[in-house]
Formats: C-alpha cells, structure tokens, sequence
C-alpha cells in the first residue's frame, strides 16, 4: 500500500504556474495504485536491447559512471542470436551486480517466412507460427535457464501459457519469470489480467497508454507492468519523462524502462551492428539519468524497490494441468 503520510510530489512546473494563476486540479487520490512490489518499493528500472556481452559492459561501465541503478537487463534479438559463451558471460556479468537479466525467446512471425507479417496489417506480428516455432521458443527456454538465465522474454500467449505449465512442472526453473513483451502488450484491463493468469510476471505495455488506462489496470490487477518512459521508433517513439512520477502513481509497481527514439533498429544482433548497437547502450542509460534526475527534483524517487529484488510477488493463475 502507499504511505500516505508521505510528502506528495510536486508536479512538474507547479510552484511557477500556482504562481500565475496557472495552478492545475489536485491529483484524485482515488487514482493511485494502491500495488508495491514484495519486499517494497514501487519501481523498479530496466535496460533493454542490451544485445551481447560487449553491450552488456558499455551499459554496466556507464550505470556505474553516471550512478544509475538497475534492477533488469533485457535482451531483443533472442537466445538463438548468442552462443552458450556469450549466454553465461552476460549472466556471470550481471549476477555480480545482483541485477536480473532478461533474453528473449524462439522463434518470431516477423522474421520466418509468413508472408502476412509484412502486410499493412502485420498479420500475427511476433507470434510463434506453428509448432516448430514454440518448440523452439521452449528449446530456448531450456537452453537459457540451464545456463542460468532467470528471466525470459515472450512474445506469443501460447508460448507464456506453455512455458508457465513448464515451470509448474519442474521443466524450466519453478524462480523463473516471464516478461510480455511491448510488441504484444495488453491495451485495457481485461487483457492485462488475461496475461497474469497466463503466467506473466512482467507485462510490458504499450507506451501510448492514458494516464486513466493505467489507473483502469490497476484496479483489476497487481502484477508487475513494464513502460517504456522512451519509447523506440518502432513503438512510437513516445518520450514521457515529464510524466515518470505520475507514471509510478498510477502503474506501480512499475518498470522503468529506458529506451530510445529516433535510433536504428538492431534486431536481430550481430557485429554489423556494433558502433550503432553500442553508442545507443550508453546513451539508454544517460536516458535513464535524465528521468531519474526528473524524479529526485519533482520529490518522487525515494520510493524504488532495493536492488536486487526480482520476483513479482503473489498473483493469480489460470489452473493448469498436466
């Protein structure tokens, strides 16, 4: 629950326009999240297109330069797109920092042979086309958990619900968490708890959500939601940074994440991409800086989940079975 004896925020420009008469409405009460993550703390942060090991330490070295905590690290191009070597190097990387990393699953709809995914429409997007495109997004799965990786990254509710039942059954890691990637991202609160109960433990949501949407969400459902505050071309390129503190009101608990616009695509990885993939890994996180300074002078960063913490607390589940 949040602490109502604490201090609330002060909205951004709010003294200057009080001042001229300018003043805005009072925040209703009734549209905070009254959610928090187990163990405390109201947002966490995250990283994403965090491609390789190389990507990895440019993004560690300038967290660490720049004194931008991180709770996640995530990866877009996928399990398949790096060895076992490069896989256990990211994940002895950030388990030294206590920060969970986070790979994306099998295969995906927009880079096999459908036809329909390069229509106006885009057809089914990102979503495993048949069975041998979940086998190999569970084949990931158990390449990666194997290798130690704790978070896993879905783009197909098929793949989730499979890969949920795969957990309960001792197949993959029962401490492993599945993220719901933007690129399926639920848009109203019927479909946000659709994902929980299929087994999500982080959903990502689309960035052009209101305000009242998020507040609409919460009022049916806790589980963990992923933002992006700046959101990639591809997603829209949404820059919310003035926002982030209502962000965490209303979504908490909430994933920062710290994208980028106007910036090439790299998916899938590979070392053409390198200069491009690696200068848009640092300035991600000088991004991040630049919303948390926003949050420390609008009075609304002190309530972050400790580093370290990881796990989405209790949630609601379809019943599964074997």
């Amino acid at each position: 629950m949040t602490d109502a004896s604490a201090p609330a925020a002060r909205r951004p420009g709010e003294p200057a326009l009080t001042a001229l008469g300018l003043g805005a409405p009072d925040l209703d009460p009734a549209d905070a999240s009254p959610h928090t993550f187990p163990g405390g703390g109201r947002w966490r942060t995250e990283i994403p297109s965090c491609e390789g090991p190389e990507a990895l330490a440019v993004v560690l070295k300038e967290a660490s330069r720049l004194d931008v905590p991180i709770h996640r690290i995530s990866q877009g191009s996928g399990v398949w797109m790096l060895t076992d070597a490069e896989i256990t190097e990211m994940v002895e990387a950030t388990a030294e920092r206590d920060i969970e990393l986070c790979l994306f699953t099998g295969p995906r709809g927009t880079w096999d042979t459908g036809g329909s995914t390069r229509t106006d429409s885009r057809g089914a997007g990102l979503r495993g086309r048949g069975h041998d495109a979940v086998a190999g997004c569970v084949e990931d799965a158990v390449r990666a958990t194997e290798l130690g990786v704790q978070c896993l990254l879905v783009a197909d509710e098929g793949v989730l619900w499979t890969l949920h039942r795969a957990r309960e059954q001792g197949v993959i890691p029962a401490g492993t968490t599945l993220k719901v990637s933007a690129l399926i991202g639920p848009v109203n609160p019927a479909s946000y708890a659709v994902y929980e109960h299929l087994g999500a433990d982080s959903i990502n949501v689309p960035s052009d959500l209101t305000l009242d949407h998020l507040t609409e969400i919460r009022r049916v459902s806790g589980a963990p939601m992923d933002m992006y505050i700046e959101a990639p071309d591809d997603l829209g390129g949404y820059v919310r940074m003035y926002e982030v503190a209502e962000l965490i009101r209303r979504g908490a608990p909430l994933y920062l994440k710290f994208g980028l616009s106007k910036a090439p695509g790299i998916y899938p990885y590979g070392h053409h991409l390198r200069d491009v993939t690696l200068a848009t890994a640092r300035e991600r996180v000088r991004r991040g800086r630049l919303a948390l300074d926003l949050l420390a002078r609008h009075g609304a960063g002190d309530d972050m989940a400790p580093l370290g913490s990881r796990l989405p607390g209790e949630l609601r589940r379809f019943e599964t079975r074997s």
